[in-house]
């Protein structure tokens, strides 16, 4: 496996060109034609000479299924946004206090399709680091970090097959170990492992 921590930002950028497939948390036969357009941004960070990526902690509010789970900062598009990167950069404005001006975009990662029927496009960028980041008080319950090179060992996740019911197809849900107390899972753990697949040159 290439040392990942000595990955510049050109050679990442460079590699974001090569699009991992397309990932679903759901059967794609039984995608709606209605899912709707968001966006994330996932913050690569410079900590002790070693590559970090930047994470959420969502809020939990009672009956939201999303509450409560560890996320990028991004969210649905909104008609103000003249592309899917103006969503990334201004939900992460607005969750986490980033700054557009402060964030390098080095390119992105193909489509995740959730099962809330949201087509997710994952933007890869840098950021400076320290950073006065701002949590929103009322969605982001915590800022954290993960390092790279915790993420890429395959002995910290583990993927389980699940059955929908109304699919004789099983897809794969993504379980990491909890890190520092945080569980990364579903979702944004399998954006994740695109990122590393992508970053490795697989």
């Amino acid at each position: 496996m290439p040392d990942l921590d000595s990955l510049t930002l050109e050679q990442i950028r460079a590699r974001l060109h090569a699009q991992a497939d397309t990932t679903y948390d759901v059967p794609p036969e039984l995608l709606s034609d209605a899912a709707r357009e968001a966006a994330v941004l996932v913050p690569f960070v410079r900590i002790d000479d070693a590559w970090n990526i930047l994470y959420i902690r969502r809020t939990s509010f009672e009956g939201d299924r999303h509450s409560g789970q560890v996320a990028f900062a991004g969210g649905k598009r909104d008609d103000i946004d003249n592309s899917l990167l103006a969503t990334a950069l201004r939900e992460a404005e607005e969750e986490i206090g980033l700054a557009p001006g402060d964030v390098e975009v080095l390119g992105y990662i193909n489509h995740h399709h959730t099962i809330s029927e949201f087509q997710v496009r994952p933007y890869v960028a840098a950021i400076p680091w320290p950073y006065d980041l701002i949590p929103d008080g009322v969605e982001v319950a915590r800022i954290f970090s993960i390092p790279l090179r915790w993420l890429a060992d395959e002995s910290n996740y583990r993927t389980e097959q699940r059955q929908h019911p109304q699919s004789q197809r099983p897809w794969p849900v993504v379980y990491y170990d909890r890190y520092d107390g945080e569980l990364l899972w579903g979702a944004t753990a399998r954006m994740t492992l695109s990122l590393l697949d992508v970053l490795r040159g697989n």
